[in-house]
């Protein structure tokens, strides 16, 4: 099933039905040649997924050096290593059956490829088996043309908080790149979000709201949040390796003039020093972004 009821919902109100279902035959189960190779040479993958079944949806940061993730199958990825201490994702990945969505991003290409499964622990990590994979254009990702690991960097522990802190909003206010974890009753989905910096806004009650920027008209992730609510937010400092991760709801307003606006309202939030060990050059950004 290429789309479920949400994804169509969305598609039928914006009029791209026909436009999704072109573009839709580019999803497929199948790791080809070419995905196993991009896969090989990132240095990092973001995973989303719920918290158990049922609960609470987050995006995580996983980094390794270039073959950490790898295709070892023809519909299996596999994963080396694991999460930094205290991540919320920790008990998911490490429980078979667990649906999950994944993103690999590479700035220096803006290039994207997204895949979706189900998790099996390893020896090693974990592994996806995967029932959807596809690539995703280079709209609103900013460039970057290369990344260090610091070899001494190494991650704090995690801060927790029901709300947005007066550095988190700051932080949120400063980025040009977010992810985006949902679920839907058949697996779970991440995403890519970009602009320049002051795209996602925050509102005087620590609401988050961006603008939904035109993009694949498959409407994977308004699609799932038309039938589920929840959602997982992961910020990046590209610098200092920071992460911001945020659990909670949100929602899809369309204005009479077609402009979409998506309202997070977060639950919880995972604040975490130097969880990433790269050091990524400062951005050019999309020709794309608005």
């Amino acid at each position: 099933m290429t789309y479920h009821s949400g994804s169509r919902a969305v598609q039928d109100r914006v009029g791209v039905r026909d436009l999704a279902d072109h573009v839709g035959q580019a999803i497929g189960s199948g790791i080809r040649p070419v995905v196993a190779a991009f896969l090989e040479q990132q240095p990092m993958l973001v995973v989303g997924a719920a918290v158990p079944a049922g609960g609470p949806v987050w995006a995580s940061l996983l980094t390794g050096r270039p073959g950490f993730v790898r295709a070892t199958g023809p519909r299996q990825v596999s994963v080396a290593g694991g999460l930094p201490a205290g991540d919320p994702l920790t008990a998911a990945l490490a429980t078979a059956g667990t649906p999950v969505g994944a993103v690999a991003l590479d700035p220096r290409t803006r290039r994207r490829m997204r895949l979706g499964g189900l998790v099996r622990p390893t020896l090693r990590g974990f592994a996806v088996e995967a029932d959807r994979v596809f690539a995703n254009c280079p709209k609103y990702l900013q460039k970057r043309e290369a990344y260090e690991t610091v070899a001494d960097r190494v991650p704090g522990a995690p801060r927790h908080g029901g709300g947005l802190t007066p550095s988190q909003r700051e932080f949120v206010r400063a980025a040009d790149t977010f992810f985006l974890a949902t679920v839907h009753a058949h697996g779970a989905d991440a995403s890519h979000r970009g602009g320049n910096p002051g795209f996602v806004h925050v509102d005087p009650d620590g609401g988050l709201n961006w603008r939904d920027y035109p993009g694949n008209s498959m409407f994977l992730s308004l699609g799932n949040l038309a039938t589920d609510p929840r959602a997982g937010l992961l910020f990046l400092d590209w610098t200092s390796g920071a992460v911001l991760q945020l659990t909670g709801t949100a929602r899809t307003e369309f204005a009479p003039d077609g402009e979409r606006t998506l309202r997070f309202t977060p639950a919880e939030a995972v604040e975490t020093p130097a969880a990433s060990p790269l050091r990524w050059s400062p951005p050019a950004y999309s020709p794309a972004n608005p």
